[in-house]
């Protein structure tokens, strides 16, 4: 059995996003054998090509279980950043259904694209952030965005946002080294919480986080600003955020 880094998993995808390969059930099964405590369904929305049907994201919270084998199960979505504006493809109607809302930039939906500068990329993140709801930037470190952290973390320490080291990301060269190095040093420096997230497509992939566990060493991380390291602090900050939630 891996040895876990975390004991929440904020970052994973079903087969509702046909571009992953497992069901709900195959993940919380598998979260329970390895000792995870909670684990994040947070597929795709409107935008990205093989997106579920907002009625997925809906119907979630009304058929889903709080708790599947024992491990929390968190109804979230990984929302698109649809433009350098900072808008997000879900109406904020639909955003009151979600447990965890992850925002993330995606090159698939961007016409003809082209990286854009960091400044760009840092503005439509800043304004993407104020949006409440939003709990957690996803893959910050994609070489496609790149960002100016001396402003990206700040803003979101100060709107309670947690930055993502994504392990998947790093693990397929999405997310180079350098970058990695730079949000860890700069979130340092800030004392601005991260998530360590494995972004799993496949259920043998959820809790396993060794190449975020290296940047975190390379760089001398603190454990205690990693958030999802500790579940019941997890927990209560989510609860914090949305009274009545059943977590």
């Amino acid at each position: 059995m891996q040895k876990l880094f975390i004991q929440a998993d904020m970052h994973t995808h079903t087969v509702a996003s046909s571009h992953a390969f497992s069901t709900i059930t195959e993940n919380a099964k598998y979260a329970s054998e390895i000792g995870l405590k909670a684990v994040a369904m947070t597929d795709h929305t409107n935008i990205m090509p093989d997106s579920p049907h907002i009625w997925h994201f809906r119907n979630a919270k009304r058929v889903l279980p709080g708790e599947l084998f024992g491990v929390k199960i968190i109804k979230g979505a990984e929302v698109n950043i649809a433009d350098y504006s900072g808008a997000l493809d879900i109406k904020s109607s639909d955003v009151d259904w979600l447990d965890w809302v992850i925002i993330s930039y995606h090159h698939h939906y961007f016409p003809d694209f082209k990286p854009a500068d960091p400044k760009t990329v840092t503005d439509g993140y800043i304004k993407a952030l104020s949006d409440p709801r939003v709990d957690m930037i996803g893959h910050p470190t994609a070489i496609k965005f790149p960002v100016q952290w001396e402003r990206l973390v700040p803003a979101a320490k100060e709107a309670g946002v947690l930055l993502e080291l994504n392990e998947s990301s790093i693990k397929t060269g999405k997310s180079p080294a350098a970058a990695v190095a730079e949000m860890l040093y700069a979130c340092k420096k800030y004392s601005c919480p991260i998530s360590v997230d494995t972004d799993a497509h496949f259920w043998n992939a959820i809790g396993a986080t060794p190449q975020c566990q290296k940047a975190l060493s390379e760089t001398d991380f603190p454990v205690d600003l990693v958030a999802n390291a500790d579940w019941d602090s997890l927990r209560e900050k989510i609860a914090a955020k949305r009274p009545g939630i059943d977590i």
